[in-house]
């Protein structure tokens, strides 16, 4: 059969332009997926992720932290089992976890078996408490920094959300 030149043209264009957007999606979409999947074994989740960047002991699980980094605003956590296997791998500066610590009561290794390292730590003389600064992404939306304080004995005395002033521009009025 033979079709008019002027159709044919657009016709094998759209097909390949659809076919173009499909593998793009499909590409997308793999993207999507978690890098990491639970009952992958320690040398899968090391072979996907690296070398963490820290790795603390949980009782009788293993938590791989993988930092975010100067001016990121997420961290994970790889928490591997005593049968070496991925239980969970998920991204621990949130809410739910700030909230779940316990004043009076968490240490310093408990809170690093929670939410991992701080972006960054301070000493305040005057208090005297060693702050730790999360900064994170509130909701998936917000710039904040959640500040955990630690007394002389390494005991959560205070948790406290605000602003994270890394990201706040009044500060710079140019």
């Amino acid at each position: 059969m033979n079709f008019p030149a002027p159709l044919f043209k657009p016709r094998r264009a759209a097909l390949a332009a659809a076919l173009l957007a499909m593998s793009l999606l499909s590409g997308c979409a793999a993207l999507l997926q978690p890098p990491v999947a639970p009952g992958e074994s320690e040398e899968q989740v090391l072979t996907r992720l690296g070398a963490p960047t820290n790795v603390y002991q949980d009782g009788n699980t293993r938590l791989f932290e993988y930092g975010a980094g100067a001016f990121g605003q997420y961290q994970y956590m790889a928490r591997i089992g005593p049968d070496h296997r991925l239980i969970s791998y998920q991204q621990v500066w949130t809410l739910e976890n700030f909230r779940a610590i316990r004043v009076k009561q968490d240490t310093k290794q408990d809170v690093l078996a929670r939410v991992g390292r701080p972006t960054e730590i301070t000493r305040y003389a005057r208090i005297p408490f060693d702050a730790w600064n999360y900064g994170f992404k509130e909701s998936g939306v917000w710039n904040s920094q959640m500040t955990v304080y630690f007394d002389d004995n390494g005991i959560v005395q205070k948790v406290e959300n605000g602003p994270d002033p890394r990201f706040d521009d009044s500060r710079f009025p140019f």
